[in-house]
């Protein structure tokens, strides 16, 4: 059994700190919008149950766990040591925990003397000591840091309606939308700012220091204090709290949640605290289908996470008539395979085709017959017929028109949440790099003095980090010629079984598929520790900065990790392979062919498993790892305590117990490969659409109950866009035209037939025959076919080259429409809404105005009369 006491520990004050108050912005405002929403921070107790009322507002706040012994200071952050009494008692006196011992005495000395003030309290389980260091940041300190972080201060309210544009289209047409919910405590929307402490009197709520900033506020600026303290030797780079939680001189740092996440029996909805109500109306899987609550995620969490919610929930949205429209191409195929005239010809040849071996006769490989492989034909007419064609250029304005789409819901947010100018105007430096630099300069935008890392140094870190970049892109090579010679050598065996010859290229390719994604899966892992090592090593100024280079890193690197494999299939295998007596070999094996089938079966079996199975393990993780590291976290530290001790427990122990939140970069990661897939090589497998949707359907509450319930409450971190994603995304859209239409001309069978039904048979009678050339003569012990366009001599037939022709002219006429036609789209659709961009111009005027001082306002209307009775004076001198 844990206990629990709190100790006042010695600080300097700084500022002035006044009492408890209950009055929220809301309550300033000229208009009611929506009753007051309870206090942060308070387990939902709120101002309107009548027992409530009787309570103190004091008992309240330590009942809530989020505030000081004296019920009047929040906790706007939680530092966590650890003393392990078993070492205690075996070796007190370890040099290592001497010197841990030291750094926390010098970084909380370093935060009282900014005026940061302390309380501890600690809890004793079988294993540990467990101590939690409570901070608080006092008015004057967070004036100081609003203004150098440039955070944004209300000047005032005014109502924003919900924007939902499939909302309006039921609406308009008399239908009960079934995707909107009344989530409850709405937050309010205000006209803001950059705060000035000089102009507070112009600002909304500025007369009640306790709530005027907010939670997530508080927190960014009690990070940004942590982050930027010294505890060691500058030069040595001992600066900041993560590089204590590295060297594990704190165990933990964290915001706290706002109350628990377990819904209480009876309750009013508006009676919630946050973290309950993102539970109740987000995070829930019978949810999957309503909007998203995203100005409560957004307060919540802030601007970065919010915006990630938003472009999910969109490109999901988006996925759905993808999905329709890649169902029906597929079921297309599947009416019509029975008319496929070559598949019915394969099927009927019985004996009529003996087929040369697929590898040297020397090792054990045999003839066959074509009949053999009659059911794989049928199958992959499933994705190589006409419809395919016309799904690749549907897909390829869907992406253009959705990230279209995304700009415009990207500058609306943005503009809602007051962060359309945050990185040009108000990003400042990382705190990592503020600590770092020895150096400093004048901002050119801002004239502010700010830490500067020279170019001369930053430059050879960079020029390391692209070459580690390419020695890692060499491994995965390497590892996809380790793949591609182990599907030769295991394909080997089965044709030499007669009951496996007609399932050898499908057991091989797909066994070597299941290797690729194991091998994908734990290279990627290895180099992404890798690439945020040698991005901190970088010296990157900003946050934004930081986080673009990182992604470029570890994208590139995925990109090829994930993508080269498949790139193989659809544009190299089979092309290289040479002809019976003259066969192309590599390490002494023939180079791999392509079944009569074509290769793009091959492609879609390939990235089904890739793309699918790389799903289900990310979900797997995504619901098994959280719960599998909170045990291990809590039976290592001793924290194994039953549900009642767990409800009895402070809000710092219920929090700690949880895993620490990772980050965006993963959840971006993985929603962009798969963009990847279902753009780049839709033509081979229509179907992606449809399992990315049934995949997104469930990343999103997955990854929404794990923010509210499985981890630690992150800092909320300002954004005004999703990044270079989008980049990223833009860069996908324009390689998925030059994949499909290389994929569409040169990988399927569409241009073939075509050309064959041009010249020969618009039925396609007798094209099986004419697709398989004889083997030349003394060339194989018996006389046997192959699949090419050559003569008896082994030469390409003039067929081969009108169809090559054929092709490079599809390449180019494919990629110049399509092109053309998503740069018009990308002109004629405005990436700021018209009525945007009225109201933005229209908030900029009441910014100016508000913040005008009443001595300016005075001297200009005085001036104005002054210049009108001039005028009025010389008006009539002039008539007389």
């Amino acid at each position: 059994m844990s206990e629990t006491r709190s100790v006042s520990m010695p600080m300097d004050t700084y500022g002035s700190i006044n009492g408890g108050s209950s009055s929220d912005r809301a309550k300033l405002m000229p208009t009611k919008s929506r009753p007051d929403e309870p206090e942060a921070c308070d387990d939902g107790v709120g101002d309107r149950g009548l027992g409530l009322l009787a309570q103190s507002r004091s008992q309240r706040r330590l009942e809530s766990g989020c505030y000081f012994a004296d019920g009047v200071r929040r906790v706007d952050f939680v530092i966590v040591w650890e003393e392990d009494l078993q070492r205690a008692d075996d070796d007190p006196e370890d040099p290592w925990e001497q010197r841990k011992a030291v750094y926390r005495r010098r970084f909380e000395g370093n935060l009282r003397k900014v005026g940061v003030q302390m309380e501890e309290e600690t809890s004793t389980s079988e294993k540990k000591k467990i101590h939690f260091i409570k901070l608080f940041v006092p008015w004057d300190v967070m004036c100081y840091y609003a203004e150098d972080l440039c955070l944004r201060a209300p000047l005032q309210a005014h109502s924003h309606p919900a924007d939902n544009w499939s909302g309006k289209v039921l609406k308009s047409l008399h239908i009960p939308n079934a995707m909107e919910q009344r989530v409850p405590n709405q937050p309010l929307d205000y006209y803001t700012c950059p705060f000035r402490k000089s102009k507070l009197s112009k600002f909304l709520g500025s007369d009640d220091q306790d709530t005027y900033f907010s939670s997530t506020q508080r927190h960014q600026v009690a990070y940004e204090i942590l982050a930027t303290q010294v505890y060691g030797k500058r030069k040595r780079a001992e600066v900041g709290i993560d590089r204590l939680l590295e060297e594990e001189v704190y165990s933990g740092a964290f915001p706290l949640h706002e109350g628990p996440y377990e819904l209480p029996k009876d309750y009013q909805p508006e009676d919630l605290n946050a973290r309950q109500i993102l539970n109740a109306y987000w995070a829930k899987w019978g949810l999957w289908y309503k909007y998203q609550p995203l100005d409560h995620i957004r307060e919540y969490y802030g601007e970065k996470i919010g915006l990630y919610f938003a472009w999910l929930g969109l490109y999901t949205a988006w996925l759905l008539p993808a999905s329709i429209v890649g169902i029906i191409v597929f079921l297309y195929g599947c009416f019509t395979f029975k008319a496929n005239v070559p598949g019915n010809e394969v099927c009927d040849s019985n004996m009529t085709y003996k087929m040369c071996p697929l590898c040297d006769e020397a090792i054990g490989c045999k003839y066959w017959y074509l009949s053999d492989i009659c059911m794989f034909m049928r199958i992959s007419y499933l994705f190589d017929h006409p419809g395919t064609v016309f799904y690749s250029v549907f897909v390829a304005f869907w992406a253009v028109t959705f990230l279209e789409n995304w700009k415009r819901k990207n500058a609306s947010l943005a503009h809602h949440w007051d962060v359309m100018d945050f990185e040009e105007d108000e990003e400042r430096p990382r705190p990592e790099y503020s600590a770092l630099c020895s150096s400093y300069e004048r901002n050119p935008v801002t004239g502010n003095l700010e830490p500067h890392f020279p170019n001369s140094l930053r430059i050879p870190r960079i020029i390391t980090g692209i070459t580690c970049i390419i020695i890692m892109m060499v491994i995965v090579v390497i590892f996809i010629i380790a793949v591609i010679i182990y599907r030769v050598l295991i394909a080997i065996p089965l044709f030499q079984n007669p009951l496996l010859r007609s399932q050898a290229s499908t057991v091989a390719s797909g066994s070597a598929a299941i290797v690729n994604l194991i091998l994908i899966m734990s290279l990627g892992k290895v180099y992404e520790k890798l690439a945020y090592k040698l991005t901190q090593w970088e010296m990157h100024r900003t946050q934004t900065e930081f986080e673009d280079q990182l992604i470029l890193k570890v994208f590139i690197f995925q990109f090829v990790n994930f993508y080269s494999s498949i790139f193989y299939i659809a544009f190299f295998k089979g092309k290289f392979t040479g002809y019976p007596g003259r066969y192309i070999k590599f390490f002494g094996l023939r180079n791999e062919e392509c079944d009569n089938g074509g290769c793009l079966i091959e492609l879609a079996q390939q990235l089904a498993v890739i793309m699918i199975g790389k799903q289900i393990i990310n979900n797997c993780q995504e619901v098994f790892l959280p719960k599998l590291f909170t045990w291990i976290h809590r039976f290592t530290k001793g924290l194994n305590w039953s549900r009642s001790q767990e409800a009895e427990a402070s809000r710092c122990q219920a929090d700690y117990q949880l895993i620490p939140y990772e980050g965006l970069f993963e959840e971006y990661l993985e929603m962009v490969l798969q963009f990847g897939f279902i753009t780049i090589f839709v033509a081979a497998f229509p179907l992606a659409p449809f399992f990315a949707l049934l995949n997104n359907w469930l990343e999103i509450r997955l990854d929404a109950s794990k923010l509210v319930c499985e981890t630690r409450r992150p800092v909320s971190e300002r954004a005004q866009d999703i990044g270079v994603w989008f980049t990223l995304l833009d860069v996908i859209v324009q390689l998925s035209v030059i994949s499909n239409a290389f994929l569409i001309a040169f990988t399927s069978e569409f241009l073939p037939k075509e050309l064959y039904k041009y010249q020969f048979d618009s039925e396609l009678h007798g094209y099986t025959n004419f697709t398989l050339a004889w083997s030349p003569a003394n060339s194989t012990a018996q006389p046997c076919r192959y699949k090419a366009f050559r003569g008896e001599d082994g030469h390409y037939t003039m067929f081969y080259w009108k169809l090559l022709a054929v092709r490079l002219a599809f390449v180019i006429v494919f990629e110049h429409v399509v092109f053309f036609i998503s740069r018009m789209l990308d002109i004629l659709i405005p990436d700021v809404p018209e009525v945007l961009q009225v109201k933005i111009k229209r908030e900029q005027y009441l910014a100016k105005q508000a913040l005008m001082d009443a001595e300016t306002l005075q001297s200009q209307r005085l001036q104005l009369q002054t210049d009108a009775e001039a005028l009025v004076g010389g008006d009539s001198v002039a008539r007389a």
